[in-house]
């Protein structure tokens, strides 16, 4: 699927341009789930390079808490058990106007199907002390001011 960050950067334009148009501002949620060995879950897109917090945008009608549980769902196949708890919320100016994304937290979870499988290129739980080095810039900024590493800044 690396044909799909390779064609991103002409389709993201395009993309964008319709957000705006039908959205105005737009909503995103991210979601950090931890298992019971203190490891945190990753996903790796088709068309996005490096390592991120699953997640996504936020349907029109959806609340942001059913917006976190359906990416969870959908990225990395697990299905939460009882409502997220929302951590931080961030403004995504720097990567696109108007955004906005906002942190989840998902403690219990039970293992169901994937259902992005053309979206999501892996899957995989990592030590906090084993990040992988392509991690992305905004997912490893969460995880310092989670794990009191940093201060939560409004900024993804």
């Amino acid at each position: 699927m690396r044909w799909r960050e390779a064609i991103e950067p002409f389709t993201r334009p395009f993309f964008f341009a319709w957000s705006r148009i039908s959205r105005g501002k737009t909503l995103g949620v991210r979601i950090l789930a931890v298992d019971g060995e203190g490891r945190v879950l990753l996903v790796r897109h088709t068309y996005l390079p490096g390592w991120w917090l699953p997640g996504g945008g936020v349907d029109r009608g959806e609340t942001l808490e059913a917006a976190a549980v359906r990416e969870l769902r959908e990225e990395a196949g697990l299905i939460a058990k009882g409502r997220p708890t929302l951590l931080s919320a961030h403004s995504n100016e720097r990567f696109f106007p108007g955004d906005h994304v906002f942190l989840y937290r998902v403690d219990a979870w039970e293992t169901g199907d994937r259902k992005s499988s053309q979206e999501i290129a892996e899957v995989a739980f990592f030590p906090l002390d084993a990040l992988p080095a392509d991690l992305n810039r905004g997912s490893r900024a969460r995880l310092d001011e989670v794990f009191g590493r940093a201060e939560i800044s409004p900024e993804w």
